[in-house]
């Protein structure tokens, strides 16, 4: 694992939970959202801090959230300028291999992760 770390892309840590974010649980979906997140959405999300994304996220890469770590099938054409701007994209946890939708960063099939407040969310 210590090689992976030296390779870190993005990081960030979820400093709030929307009333309803852990719902999307059920489609297999989650999704994060810097501290400026629209209120018509931040019921929605995980709420986070914005980082700088420092380098390519692509497919095969890493994500991490907390404990649970997942290979990425696919990537959105807009989910590094999502992260860099407003810290948002959805995550589906499908296994597609194709992105469908420009801010979604598509990751296997696994557990879905438990998120608290203090979680960090990782890329590799």
């Amino acid at each position: 694992m210590e090689s992976i770390r030296n390779k870190l892309i993005y990081k960030t840590e979820v400093v709030e939970i929307g009333k309803d974010a852990k719902e999307f649980k059920d489609i297999n979906m989650l999704i994060f959202f810097g501290e400026e997140a629209p209120d018509t959405l931040r019921d929605s999300c995980f709420i986070t801090k914005v980082t700088p994304v420092n380098g390519q996220i692509e497919i095969g890469k890493t994500l991490q959230i907390g404990n649970e770590t997942y290979k990425i099938t696919a990537v959105g054409n807009e989910v590094a300028t999502n992260l860099n701007n407003l810290g948002h994209i959805a995550v589906r946890f499908s296994g597609e291999t194709k992105a469908e939708l420009p801010g979604s960063l598509y990751v296997e099939s696994g557990k879905f992760p438990e998120i608290t407040v203090g979680t960090e969310v990782s890329i590799y």
